[in-house]
């Protein structure tokens, strides 16, 4: 066999010599490549896999210089986002690139004006007209902001500023109550005494980063404060910090502002005074008769960036002392001095157990109100006026996972999340929230304006996947210009600085948009079979904190389970008391992700200390009762609640403990090692398993009785090292249907091919999986006939009609085993030898700030373009041509490197789309005896060119390798029916 071209995928469609239309296969290897061949089969997900709905493309972050736009060049960008393969895209004000702002004139086309008004509405309405559809963005860039209020409004951002003194023992303090340590934000003019209070310094409580302190000897001298004075004596015995908490506004306003006159400033995400501020806003200034109307038809989410509440004190808001002791039962003034922070840092605390959980009620307390004041009141709105909510619910120290189950779409993003295990916290909300989708910010690369290629991006995406992500909005798609930009035209985010901005800005002035609609196309399948009917996960993972953007995963799970094939998602509290939680057949939500147990582990955000809220443990209790198994790790017999424990409430924990470990379903081991054994012992086995330790990573859908699963050779994240190899191994999945048969459905081109070796036993099937390192296919699972097939062969198969045929770039005699146990040889005769091409015409169209100017160049051999003197600083479009008399039969086009993305045309006949990832093409179908035209069309980003042209900003870039590099071969092939 061709062990180089192993896992190597490829499409073609043929008519053979007998007339029938047949489905070509990957290259030669008996393994399930990423590439797939032609064969009507099941619809995945009610909707044409060749050709995806626009529900299910791919968006773009749209980005506008504020209100300062055209319509009618709104209208032009609608078309070409539409005309690319995208299903539409999200307007947001984003000008990180401008450094003098008065260009954009805030006062007349600032967010929120009747310029910006107009530009939505010739947005939405283009949109309609094309069928796509646009997301509105809740304030300017982020965090939600609206210019109505001030630094010291109530509705604006708060935060909780501490102040202290030293007061011997023994000894007086009679004057002004110390100021806060964090100097107030611009704009911020008034402050509210919260309390004053006096604390003994204990070092026995001392941390590393902390100064320790005595909670016995607290004293709230908050009564004695005659207006911003006091007078107090220290009791002996050692000193005493005297300490002033002051509520004020933050001052933040919105990213890069100002974005309006006057400038926004940035909403209280806790309390229903900030939303109110919000939805005020829109009613008045944006929701105009035309803009609702048009939301009708062409709206689809409301959209909320990341919560980045930037304070250098704490996080606050107005009546959170009285919700925190409606919530948690206690009064929170006296653990102030250990919740409270400076640069983002804790600064005292008490013993470590009550410090610990009088933390984890403080932000508990704040997630709640988040949850219900801002998550949940701003989707109720957004309803209203016939929209979505979509949000990326991370940031702060609250529970993401319950806020993914209340949105409508939550989001991630591949720049701030750390591996996949981020994917998986937001996808637990959505799957126990009964929600489908779970989106992505995707391609926001430090540093990568202009040289990001469309491989490196589906290499970061291609994991993330299979933890639960199935939509992409790309990040982003610039508006054409602004006052200053220069060529190519205005970018969000670069320069940023002075220097190489972040993030790329695709569109028609990248020289890869010609190639655009085939990497569209690309991740529209992913998202239709990654899309299709429920979700389906083995594990969930329990968090007693849920947060996000974090990087930590589920020990044993991450590191060992997901190399066999386990797949695992994460839940935490409030997700175990919804609807969706109860138990069916064994099953945790059977009507959604249908997990298979339920894992418990110590806190990992707390030092794995074994705790579990009350009211949880005894919905465990019910839970595995009624048939769902449980495993604790860890040692539980000192077991806490995680938050301050009532009277009682850890005793009571632990009884219930105790009723859960005596269930028949239940078990606790001492050490990671021993999960496997325990999940062994309560006959628990992964959807998907592997035959070895491998790199394969796969997510499971299940729509009625059709099985999805989508296959990525990838890592847990893009900085683990050594990066992942090729993989051709076993793979045993679970089908629902116990008379379903595999299919693999080609990503790249929409065709489907039904797989012809595989072994069967019950609901197992287990089938070869090859892909090279970030490739990805998917296996389907449907009915669609009994057509003969093998168990086992040395050479690769596909299924035609009812015949099978055996493909082989090498003479020779091969082994087939059928399904019924007869085992058959096929002989394939001579084959000729494979050909590298190495003479080529190559016509470049150089883009330049000029125009387009044109090489023409004879290739005695491929060499990237830097090395050649002519095109060393040229971005553009390469077409390679070369002539090949060939002798006739099939032949794979192998064409090695390539940067970065390309298209074949063999005999005036464009070849299926060529995969970024593994750029090889079926080419028998299009070749013919004699003499045959080759050309490669390959497009670069518009790094070289920018070096020269934009040295300031760009002369610190390297080269990048443009071109064909190849080697570039024909690899013959050879077929014969298996008989």
């Amino acid at each position: 066999m061709n062990d180089d071209l192993m896992g190597r995928g490829v499409t073609r469609r043929r008519v053979l010599q007998a007339g029938t239309a047949a489905a070509a296969v990957a290259a030669a290897a008996p393994a399930l490549g990423g590439r797939a061949a032609a064969r009507p089969a099941p619809r995945p997900g009610g909707g044409a896999f060749a050709r995806p709905g626009a529900a299910v493309r791919p968006r773009f972050r749209w980005w506008w210089p504020d209100g300062l736009v055209d319509p009618a060049e709104i209208r032009r960008e609608v078309d070409q986002i539409a005309a690319a393969g995208f299903g539409g895209a999200e307007i947001v004000a984003v000008h990180h690139s401008i450094r003098d702002k008065s260009v954009l004139d805030p006062a007349g086309h600032g967010w929120g004006t009747p310029a910006w008004n107009a530009g939505a509405e010739a947005a939405l309405d283009q949109a309609a007209r094309r069928g796509v559809t646009v997301d509105l963005t809740i304030g300017p860039a982020w965090p939600a902001a609206v210019p109505t209020i001030t630094a010291d409004d109530e509705a604006a951002v708060q935060e909780l500023a501490f102040g202290t003194v030293t007061v011997a023992g023994g000894s007086t303090h009679d004057g002004p109550l110390p100021d806060p340590v964090a100097a107030p934000g611009d704009g911020v003019t008034k402050r509210h005494l919260v309390a004053v209070h006096a604390v003994r310094i204990d070092a026995a409580n001392a941390t590393r980063k902390e100064t320790g302190l005595d909670p016995a000897s607290f004293t709230d001298l908050t009564g004695r404060v005659a207006g911003e004075r006091i007078t107090w004596t220290a009791p002996d015995g050692g000193d005493w910090l005297l300490f002033a908490h002051w509520r004020r506004g933050s001052g933040q306003r919105p990213e890069s502002g100002p974005h309006s006159a006057p400038d926004g400033h940035v909403v209280d995400h806790f309390s229903r005074t900030g939303t109110r501020a919000v939805t005020a806003f829109w009613e008045a200034r944006l929701l105009t008769r035309g803009i609702r109307r048009l939301i009708k038809r062409a709206g689809a989410t409301l959209f909320e960036d990341s919560i980045e509440l930037e304070t250098d004190a704490l996080n606050w808001t107005p009546d959170l002392p009285a919700e925190f002791r409606r919530r948690r039962g206690y009064d929170l003034t006296p653990y102030l001095p250990v919740v409270v922070r400076h640069d983002e840092d804790t600064v005292f605390a008490y013993d470590a157990a009550t410090t610990s959980h009088v933390r984890h009620d403080f932000w508990l307390t704040l997630s709640d109100l988040f949850n219900e004041y801002h998550f949940a009141a701003i989707a109720k709105w957004a309803h209203s006026i016939g929209l979505e909510y979509r949000a990326q619910p991370y940031g702060l120290e609250t529970d993401s996972i319950y806020s993914s189950a209340i949105l409508d779409v939550p989001e991630g993003e591949s720049l701030g999340f750390k591996n996949l295990d981020d994917y998986r916290a937001l996808a637990g909300g959505r799957d126990m929230g009964g929600r489908k989708i779970l989106s992505c910010e995707a391609g926001a690369y430090q540093g990568g304006a202009y040289n990001t290629t469309w491989g490196k991006l589906l290499r970061t995406m291609g994991g993330a996947y299979a933890a639960g992500l199935n939509q992409t909005v790309l990040h982003g798609f610039s508006y054409a210009t602004a006052p200053g930009a220069a060529w190519p035209g205005f970018a969000a985010f670069t320069p940023y600085n002075g220097g190489i901005g972040f993030s790329e800005s695709w569109g028609p002035r990248q020289p890869t948009w010609r190639h655009v609609p085939d990497v569209a196309g690309y991740l529209s399948r992913v998202h239709q079979t990654t899309q299709a009917g429920k979700s389906r996960i083995d594990v969930a993972v329990f968090r007693q904190k849920g947060y996000s953007k974090t990087g930590i995963g589920a020990g044993w799970f991450t590191a060992s389970g997901v190399p066999l094939g386990w797949t695992h998602q994460f839940v935490s509290a409030p997700l175990l008391e919804l609807p969706s939680a109860r138990v069916s057949g064994g099953r945790l939500a059977p009507d959604g992700p249908a997990y298979k147990v339920l894992f418990v582990e110590g806190d990992r955000f707390s030092g794995k200390e074994c705790t579990l809220p009350l009211p949880t443990a005894r919905t465990m209790l019910k839970l595995t009762r009624a048939g769902l198994p449980l495993v604790f790790l860890g040692d539980w017999s000192a077991a806490t609640v995680p938050g301050l424990a009532r009277d009682g409430e850890r005793e009571q924990l632990q009884e219930v403990l105790k009723d859960l470990f005596a269930e028949p379903c239940v078990r606790n081991v001492a050490a990671e090692a021993d999960v496997p054994g325990a999940l062994h012992d309560l006959g628990l086995r992964p959807a998907a398993g592997y035959a070895q330790s491998s790199t394969l990573l796969n997510a499971h859908r299940q729509d009625g009785r059709t099985d999805y699963y989508y296959l990525c050779n990838g890592k847990h994240a893009e900085t683990v090292k050594p990066p992942a190899a090729a993989i051709d191994h076993d793979v045993t999945f679970t089908r629902t249907d116990r008379d379903a048969v595999p299919y693999r459905l080609d990503l790249w081109t929409g065709e489907t091919e039904r797989v012809a070796v595989y072994r069967e036993d019950g609901d197992r099937v287990t089938l070869r999986v090859a892909l090279q390192p970030s490739e990805a296919t998917v296996v389907m699972f449907a009915r669609g006939g009994r057509a003969p097939a093998a168990t086992a062969s040395d050479v690769r198969l596909r299924v035609e009609g009812h015949r099978l045929i055996a493909r082989a770039t090498k003479a020779g005699t091969y082994s087939t085993t059928l399904a019924g146990g007869r085992t058959v040889t096929t002989g394939i005769a001579a084959v000729p030898e494979a050909r590298t091409l190495t003479s080529w015409r190559l016509r470049v169209e150089d883009m330049t700030p000029d125009g387009v100017k044109r090489h023409d160049i004879a290739l005695d051999e491929l060499t990237a373009w830097p090395d050649i003197p002519e095109l060393a600083d040229v971005s553009g479009i390469g077409t390679y041509t070369t002539t090949v008399t060939w002798p006739g039969g099939g032949a794979l086009l192998d064409l090695g490197e390539v940067f970065d993305t390309c298209r074949v045309t063999i005999n005036g006949r464009r070849l299926p789309p060529v995969s970024v990832i593994v750029p090889s093409v079926d080419a028998g179908p299009y070749l013919r005896r004699g003499a045959n035209t080759i050309e490669v069309e390959v497009a670069t980003t518009l790094n070289n060119r920018l070096r020269v042209s934009d040295p300031d900003v760009y002369g610190s870039a390297s080269r990048q390798r443009y071109g064909l590099l190849g080697p570039v071969r024909l690899v013959p092939y050879a077929e014969a029916a298996v008989r």
